[in-house]
């Protein structure tokens, strides 16, 4: 009975701890976000299509065709309550990216605890996905991307939670309920739902063929006896049901009840998804590249003085971003001969998102397509510096090395700082950056 009490007390504890932690990331990633979010303050990029489909679902009455019908309505949906909110102002169009940025740094915190039951390895995760620049410029404009990566990271980390368990359900229920929440942003977050669909298919064909190693150990990715009590029904409930309600569910303010008004809203979101009869344009990249931050995406550059200028790219922070690929190969390496778990999950979650691109007829792609992939690049990292044999100060070098880059970069990635062609020149190391 006392040990017991002192179990739970210890449990509480590290609850607590954990709670404590994720709200100050939460809050300072908030604030941080928020400073200068209003500037440029006209729509810019992208937000001259979500914004406009935004303010149309706060009308009493929707006249004429659905704007922006190519994307789920969830984002929309919230960023039409932050315009009623707070006005239709900068600050209305993009408070909703800033909250969800913050969110996004909470769910790799979390994310990283599960994988490696270390504060220490979750707070460096979340401070690398902040500084690897990509989360911070999409967590300051009004699109949908970053909505969609809060939550396929709290999916990510529910699922990573339920495969250390032997009774998942629980925790695989909530990721597939934050997938739903993703998808319904926009469908790329199905990739993190059919990355946890592939992992859990392939345990158990494994398991169903037999299949055992040899010398086995608590460490491996792979166990005949893992999940022991997960039956095909909440297979389907988790993976299944949950997600489709949910994303279902977000039809409804818009499109009400209307059997055939979600048909077709479904016939026309797979049809830009999967279409190749798409112009060309100037930013656009192929997946390939996006890893190596061959073409970045200028959101915002214009002239606001004799040699200053608002400047916004989505490029990725080099720093911490070139490093991932050799700590993807780190990785690769100890899953195939070391059958590490944690190298697995890492792997998954990276690679998952990130090449699901590959399989989609659709010829246009962006760089900023990399952010689910980029974001989880810091688990791989994190992984990678920590593994046995890595001396403790290696990780925080790393960190303040990506910060330095961070900060470096900052004239190009906040339009409210401005930069000077002089900074903008230093800035741009390649001719295809511009």
């Amino acid at each position: 009975m006392i040990i017991a009490s002192e179990s739970s007390s210890v449990l509480q504890r590290s609850a607590a701890r954990t709670a404590i932690v994720a709200a100050i990331i939460f809050i300072v990633g908030h604030v941080v976000l928020l400073l200068g979010i209003t500037a440029p303050d006209k729509l810019y990029f992208d937000e001259v299509h979500y914004v406009p489909a935004a303010r149309q679902m706060l009308l009493p009455v929707i006249e004429g065709p659905m704007l922006n019908p190519m994307h789920p309505p969830l984002a929309k949906e919230i960023i039409a309550l932050s315009i009623k909110a707070f006005g239709d102002v900068p600050l209305g169009w993009r408070y909703p990216a800033a909250l969800f940025g913050a969110l996004a740094l909470v769910g790799v915190y979390l994310g990283a605890l599960a994988l490696f039951a270390s504060q220490e390895r979750a707070i460096a995760a979340a401070l690398l996905a902040f500084f690897n620049q990509m989360l911070f410029v999409q967590s300051r404009i009004a699109m949908l991307d970053i909505f969609a990566l809060a939550f396929g990271l709290f999916a990510i980390a529910a699922f990573i939670q339920g495969f250390r368990q032997k009774r998942p359900q629980a925790a695989f229920a909530l990721a597939g309920l934050a997938a739903g929440l993703a998808s319904a942003c926009k469908w790329s977050g199905l990739f993190v739902l059919a990355t946890c669909i592939a992992i859990v298919v392939t345990i158990r064909l494994m398991q169903g063929w037999r299949t055992r190693f040899a010398d086995a150990n608590a460490e491996d990715w792979y166990r005949p006896d893992l999940w022991p009590d997960f039956r095909p029904a909440h297979f389907v409930v988790c993976f299944a049901l949950i997600p489709a309600a949910v994303y279902l569910a977000t039809f409804v303010p818009p499109y009400g009840l209307s059997l055939t008004g979600l048909i077709e809203a479904q016939r026309r979101i797979f049809a830009d998804n999967t279409t190749s009869a798409i112009a060309g344009h100037t930013y656009m990249s192929s997946w390939p590249s996006w890893p190596f931050l061959v073409r970045p995406v200028w959101y915002l550059f214009e002239k606001v003085g004799d040699d200053s200028f608002a400047a916004i790219v989505f490029l990725g922070n080099p720093l911490v971003l070139w490093p991932a690929l050799i700590a993807l190969v780190i990785a690769l390496r100890d899953w195939i001969i070391g059958r590490s778990r944690d190298a697995f999950l890492v792997l998954a979650f990276y690679l998952g998102p990130y090449l699901a691109w590959a399989l989609l007829p659709r010829t246009l792609g962006f760089i900023y397509y990399y952010l689910p992939a980029a974001t989880t690049a810091s688990f791989v990292l994190v992984y990678a510096l920590t593994r046995k044999g890595a001396p403790r100060w290696l990780l925080w070098a790393f960190v303040a090395v990506g910060c330095a880059g961070f900060i470096a970069m900052l004239p190009v990635t906040v339009a409210a700082i401005e930069t000077s062609m002089t900074t903008f020149n230093r800035l741009m190391l390649f001719q295809n950056w511009i």
